[in-house]
C-alpha cells in the first residue's frame, strides 16, 4: 500500500492508472475502521482495478469542538488493517493540503431541503462540510466511483446532491449498513460506548425492526411518537425519528403519499451521539 498525504502525490500516480484504462475506486473515511468499513473496501475491489482510500476528520462537519477533539484516531492500527486488506492507496492528509484556500472551507451550492431536516435541523452547518470535503475529495482524486454506507442515508443525498451540482462524473455506490451481533449499527463512535451502554444501544435497532412491522398498522406521526417513547429509556434519549419518503426525504402524511419510506433515527447514548435508519 503506498501512502500519500499530499493530493498532488496521489494524483500523479493515479494518472498514468487512469490513462491505462484501470477503473479507480474511492473510499472516503474519517478512520477508526471497522468491519463497515472493510464491507466497502471489498466492494470497491470487486468493481475496480485499483482502491483509493483516505483517512481525514473533517473539521468542517463537527458541530461541537469536543466532538472532534474525542473522536478517536488510531492510525497505526488503521494502517495495519488496511495493508492486511490490500488497499492500493491510502490518501492521509493534513488540514492544510484538503483546504489549501480560505475560500475552500466553503460550500457555495444550495443543498435545498436536504441540510435542514433530521440531521440538518440538530447539526446545522455540518452537511455543508460534508459536501464541501466530498467535493474537494472528489475533485482531487477523480475517481470513477466513490463507496459510502448507507448507514448514512442522509448524508448519501447530500452527497448526490452535490455530485449532481457539481458536476462531477463519479458514480456514487451505496452499500448496505453492517451490524454488529445485538444489531448496532457498526459505527466508529461505538468505540467510545462503556460496554454496558454499548450492549443496550441494540435498543435502537429494535425500534427500527418496530417501525417496519407497524408500517401500515398505524398512522406515520403516532408510530414516530410510538417509537421515540420507545427509545426514550435511560441512558438513552432520543432527538429524533422520522419517518419520511426515501426519494426525497420529506414527511408525508399517509403512506398511501409515496411508494417508499425510511425510518431515521439519532439518539443520545451517554456521552455518544448515534445515528441509524431502515426502509420500511
Amino acid at each position: 500500500m503506498i501512502i500519500c498525504k499530499r493530493a498532488t502525490d496521489l494524483s500523479l500516480l493515479l494518472e498514468p492508472l487512469r490513462k491505462s484504462g484501470k477503473k479507480i475506486g474511492f473510499v472516503p473515511t474519517m478512520g477508526a475502521l471497522h468491519e463497515g468499513h472493510l464491507s466497502l473496501i471489498r466492494e470497491a475491489q470487486e468493481e475496480s482495478d485499483t482502491v483509493v482510500l483516505s483517512i481525514f476528520v473533517n473539521p468542517t462537519q463537527f458541530n461541537e469542538s469536543a466532538d472532534l477533539e474525542k473522536y478517536p484516531r488510531p492510525i497505526e492500527e488503521d494502517i495495519r488493517l488496511l495493508c492486511r486488506e490490500k488497499v492500493d492507496f491510502l490518501y492521509l492528509p493534513a488540514v492544510q493540503d484538503v483546504y489549501q484556500y480560505d475560500s475552500d472551507r466553503n460550500f457555495d451550492g444550495d443543498l435545498g431541503y436536504l441540510d435542514k431536516v433530521m440531521e440538518g435541523a440538530f447539526r446545522p452547518g455540518h452537511f455543508k462540510g460534508v459536501a464541501q470535503v466530498m467535493h474537494l475529495l472528489l475533485d482531487r482524486i477523480r475517481p470513477h466511483l466513490v463507496f459510502m454506507g448507507q448507514k448514512d442515508f442522509q448524508q448519501l443525498a447530500v452527497v448526490r446532491r452535490m455530485m449532481q451540482m457539481k458536476g462531477h462524473q463519479t458514480t456514487l455506490v451505496p452499500c448496505p449498513t453492517i451490524r454488529e451481533m445485538n444489531g448496532l449499527a457498526m459505527s466508529s463512535r461505538n468505540r467510545l460506548l462503556p460496554p454496558e451502554i454499548r450492549e443496550k444501544a441494540s435498543l435502537i435497532y429494535h425500534t427500527l425492526l418496530y417501525a417496519k412491522a407497524m408500517q401500515h398498522v398505524m398512522p406515520i406521526r403516532e408510530l414516530e411518537q410510538a417509537c421515540m417513547e420507545r427509545l426514550n429509556e435511560p441512558p438513552f434519549h432520543p432527538e429524533y425519528f422520522n419517518i419520511v419518503e426515501s426519494s426525497t426525504l420529506r414527511e408525508k402524511e399517509d403512506w398511501a403519499e409515496a411508494e417508499s419510506f425510511i425510518a431515521c433515527t439519532a439518539v443520545r447514548a451517554g456521552a455518544v451521539r448515534l445515528i441509524d435508519n431502515m426502509p420500511l
